[in-house]
């Protein structure tokens, strides 16, 4: 019942720029924190941008003034505006919906963004 239809990934060179984005059924979506993770081949899932159900936003440090993360409540849609890619981004992409107030801790399915040249 519960959802998170991602899309948005693909193949992009070094330099460029993607959208994600992450639409949420069966849960009362301004209720949210929603956040992007990714993670590599062999390496830990790692938190990439947050954002709470009153727009306070948190970056990795290493995505910090490239990616954006925002929210449209009326669409039940989170993004991630991502600039600049590198190769070290490359992931698979995963959104996560969490309410605070109680233990509902959902993901999606992943996207891949591969930067290459």
């Amino acid at each position: 019942q519960v959802q998170l239809v991602e899309s948005g990934g693909g193949l992009v060179q070094p330099g460029g720029s993607v959208r994600l984005s992450c639409a949420a059924s069966g849960i009362l979506f301004n209720r949210y924190a929603m956040g992007w993770y990714r993670q590599a081949p062999g390496k830990q899932r790692e938190l990439v941008a947050l954002i709470t159900k009153l727009r306070t936003t948190t970056f990795a440090d290493s995505v910090k003034g490239r990616f954006t993360i925002s929210r449209d409540n009326a669409k039940n849609t989170v993004y991630l505006q991502m600039n600049s890619l590198q190769p070290e981004d490359t992931a698979v992409y995963y959104c996560n919906a969490r309410w605070v107030g109680g233990t509902d801790n959902y993901w999606g399915q992943g996207t891949q963004v591969t930067v290459s040249s």
